[in-house]
């Protein structure tokens, strides 16, 4: 009897042992997901064939989900120090708040950003506030195949974002809004044509008020939009869109290291889920940039093996 009580006895210490192992490894995992990854931003570099043969290649700086919090000045100095880059345009592909009270520090982030010309979509955190939900739920949306809210209407309950400030700020600086429609930049003589739609996610956008193709005046042309659904992701390469940029997915946010993206939070596959791809429909293929986006929801402010990030993309002519 003694020898089994001293059986049960190591075998409960062992587990108590490996239960606190686990518990400290967790802990140690969230501290560093949300303590170091979560704030340590980065600029990736990409090179992305597609100008006309001869046409000086471009610099596009591209930010998307900056998720702004009141109080993130680390956030806010980096986002400002992209300046020193010099791009030739900025595209901002949305989810710019995660606070109500963020506008102005969204603003005075991207200030020096907005010198230069550029471009914005909205996201769905642009319009309406976050809510604190289960994790589990984008996974249980990337298994059934069933993502986004419904309808263009105000959502029930919602918090109201106020998206007018901040579109009157980027506006105010020149910035085009591409709110399901087309739009255009003058770059060292060079023009861009720009055409957007508003946040699949929550179904507002309206690729037929846009459809039909690049017009035929600008030097280049490209789609925007912040969720890569597949219907937008369809509509911009079937119409012939060399380039689409997105944001949204946040890069999956949690991954798991040499495994990558669990999730994408749309019907995107996970493995386009952040970075250069490619995308085909009706006999066209376009290529696709989708940034991991800088910030994170304010009830779930951790990054695990997909670190913050802004893109320097470099529009080259196309080698075909």
């Amino acid at each position: 009897m003694g020898s089994m009580r001293a059986r049960y006895g190591n075998a409960l210490k062992t587990s108590l042992k490996v239960t606190a192992g686990i518990t400290a490894a967790g802990a140690a995992g969230l501290i560093y997901s949300a303590g170091f990854e979560a704030r340590s931003f980065r600029l990736r570099r990409v090179t992305v064939p597609v100008l006309p043969a001869g046409m000086r290649p471009l610099r596009v700086l591209q930010v998307s989900d900056i998720h702004m919090v009141s109080g993130q000045h680390k956030k806010r100095r980096w986002l400002q120090s992209l300046a020193g880059l010099r791009p030739d345009f900025v595209i901002n592909t949305g989810d710019n708040l995660s606070d109500t009270e963020g506008v102005p520090e969204v603003l005075d982030a991207l200030g020096p950003l907005m010198e230069f010309p550029g471009a914005y979509v909205f996201g769905s955190n642009d319009y309406y506030g976050p809510k604190l939900l289960n994790p589990a739920r984008y996974l249980k949306q990337q298994i059934s195949g069933k993502h986004g809210l419904n309808g263009n209407a105000p959502i029930v309950g919602a918090i109201h974002n106020p998206w007018e400030d901040l579109r009157d700020g980027f506006d105010e600086a020149g910035w085009v809004n591409l709110t399901n429609t087309r739009g255009s930049l003058k770059v060292a003589g060079v023009e861009i044509g720009l055409t957007g739609v508003d946040d699949p996610h929550i179904k507002r956008d309206r690729y037929a008020e846009v459809a039909g193709g690049p017009l035929p005046g600008p030097d280049f042309s490209m789609g925007i939009v912040h969720a890569p659904y597949l219907r937008a992701l369809d509509a911009f390469t079937a119409d012939g869109y060399p380039l689409v940029l997105a944001g949204h997915t946040h890069g999956g946010q949690l991954c798991i290291p040499f495994y990558g993206a669990l999730v994408t939070n749309c019907d995107l596959d996970t493995d386009r889920v952040k970075g250069l791809s490619t995308h085909e429909a009706a006999g066209n293929t376009s290529h696709l940039h989708v940034s991991a986006g800088c910030g994170t929801n304010r009830y779930t402010p951790v990054r695990f093996a997909c670190p913050p990030e802004a893109t320097l993309l470099t529009l080259a002519p196309s080698t075909t």
